[in-house]
């Protein structure tokens, strides 16, 4: 299948969580999104947004699993948030076990997923987050798995309002 690319502007973190929250609305058990960029660039922020999404509280406080590897919450479903950006190799992925996060029941979202892309299930969502300016960001959401670009495709259709607070 073609790519399914979908292109998105935010001037704002709020505006990226609302993008990351109307996305994660939209996911299953067993979905995986890659989030990339450079530092700064909005990949925690995103998370955050698919975490309200996913029906983690609001008040869970959404953090960089930076030091952690990967941090748990609970929502319609697990919620796995992972930052791969202090290993040094694909060795050490798998020595931490983070790809079989993959295959539970709940959503992954891995940052940092361009250094070792071959790890990804055939089914993720990337998301690559580009800066621009000091804020405004370009978000690119692509996909070439089917059922992950009509998810992509229904989130483009779908108009459902976010809260702005």
């Amino acid at each position: 299948m073609k790519e399914k690319c979908i292109t998105q502007h935010s001037v704002s973190d709020r505006e990226t969580i609302n993008l990351g929250q109307k996305i994660g609305t939209l996911l299953v058990a067993g979905d995986v999104v890659g989030l990339v960029g450079e530092l700064g660039s909005g990949k925690t922020w995103f998370a955050k947004g698919l975490a309200l999404g996913l029906g983690v509280s609001p008040n869970t406080i959404i953090t960089s699993p930076s030091f952690t590897l990967i941090n748990e919450y609970e929502g319609r479903y697990k919620f796995f948030h992972m930052d791969v950006y202090r290993l040094e190799s694909l060795s050490d992925l798998l020595s931490a076990g983070l790809d079989e996060y993959f295959y539970k029941d709940g959503v992954v979202a891995m940052e940092w997923a361009d250094r070792w892309p071959e790890i990804l299930p055939s089914w993720w969502l990337k998301v690559e987050l580009i800066i621009m300016d000091d804020i405004s960001r370009e978000i690119i959401l692509s996909s070439s798995h089917p059922r992950v670009a009509e998810t992509l495709k229904k989130a483009v259709e779908t108009e459902s309002y976010v809260p702005e607070g």
